[in-house]
């Protein structure tokens, strides 16, 4: 089943991301894993949206009672307006319904705004525990951890929380169909903590520090870029199970690069986020100017593969399945 085919908060390409029509159409496609993207609302509920800021993904900004909510903090060292999961309580969040994110991009998955709901994580342990029964095996969850230093900061633990409505679910830290991610160092190691048969897997990105790292250290934080040199990569080994970087270093690499530094550490590697549109794909792989026309991602997503990475993270799940059926033979 390697590499694994993982729906990027659901079929993201096909449906408003974070929606359970989103996710149930994922597992339909094909998809090994999912990916929720887990915050948390004001009384502790950890709920799926990609970011804490939730303007444009939800119609809280049309909702006249919540226009008071609106408000500008500091996430991550940005400053940022809007309207925030940590000023709402679940009730409150579960009368808000999800749209598109990319409207302009994806006009097919707009024309849902509206229809559907936030999810809370307990209703994506449910909904994978049903579609586990009737595939007959495990559809495993890459689970996101957002801003963990600033959830933790406003007294939301994420990794206290998650390991609360997982043992509620009946699921553990350790279950062979959970991974969990981030972009904080600090969050993995407190799960690690708690179970050490957990697997883990560091976001890095292709510049700026981890904000754990920025919080604690400043200036002297340790860039992104430093974990991708072989001295970096020698200091995550026993600390997590992988790396997840942009598609952008894969497809820049020449020969084993990153990816069999990280292999030969035994770390595995996934790669984010793979999808079809122009807007998206590397200049050489776009056909015409249409930016939400689908462009050549099959020689794209052919050419991620042939580098050897464990895992895609894709929005149209079906397109990852047929790529890696491609590349298989």
């Amino acid at each position: 089943m390697k590499p694994l085919v993982i729906g990027h908060r659901g079929a993201s390409g096909y449906r408003p991301e974070h929606t359970r029509s989103a996710y149930e159409l994922a597992v339909a496609l094909g998809a090994d894993a999912v990916e929720p993207d887990i915050v948390a609302t004001r009384d502790g509920v950890l709920v799926l949206r990609h970011e804490n800021e939730i303007s444009g993904t939800t119609d809280v900004a049309e909702r006249a009672e919540f226009a008071s909510r609106r408000t500008t903090r500091e996430v991550d060292g940005q400053r940022l307006t809007g309207w925030f999961t940590e000023d709402f309580t679940w009730a409150e969040l579960a009368t808000l319904r999800a749209r598109e994110r990319i409207g302009a991009i994806r006009a097919s998955s707009a024309t849902f705004d509206g229809r559907f709901p936030i999810l809370r994580l307990a209703d994506l342990f449910e909904l994978l525990d049903t579609a586990s029964e009737e595939r007959g095996s495990g559809v495993g969850m890459v689970a996101e951890i957002k801003h963990a230093t600033h959830f933790a900061e406003a007294g939301l633990p994420l990794d206290e929380l998650f390991a609360a409505e997982a043992s509620a679910a009946g699921w553990a830290l350790d279950d062979d169909r959970v991974t969990f991610e981030a972009f904080e160092l600090d969050v993995l190691d407190r799960l690690g903590a708690r179970s050490a048969g957990s697997r883990r897997v560091f976001l890095l990105e292709d510049a700026g520090a981890p904000f754990d790292q920025v919080r604690a250290r400043g200036a002297d934080a340790l860039p992104y870029a430093q974990y991708l040199t072989p001295a970096g990569l020698d200091g995550l080994v026993g600390r997590v199970d992988g790396i997840s970087i942009p598609k952008n270093l894969v497809l820049a690499t020449s020969g084993p690069g990153l990816i069999g530094e990280a292999h030969a550490r035994d770390l595995a590697v996934f790669t984010w986020t793979l999808r079809p549109e122009n807007r998206f794909l590397a200049a050489e792989h776009r056909c015409g100017r249409d930016k939400a026309a689908f462009g050549d991602w099959p020689t794209e997503f052919a050419a991620i593969l042939g580098a050897g990475v464990d895992g895609i993270f894709v929005d149209h799940p079906d397109l990852g399945v047929e790529a890696r059926a491609s590349f298989i033979g």
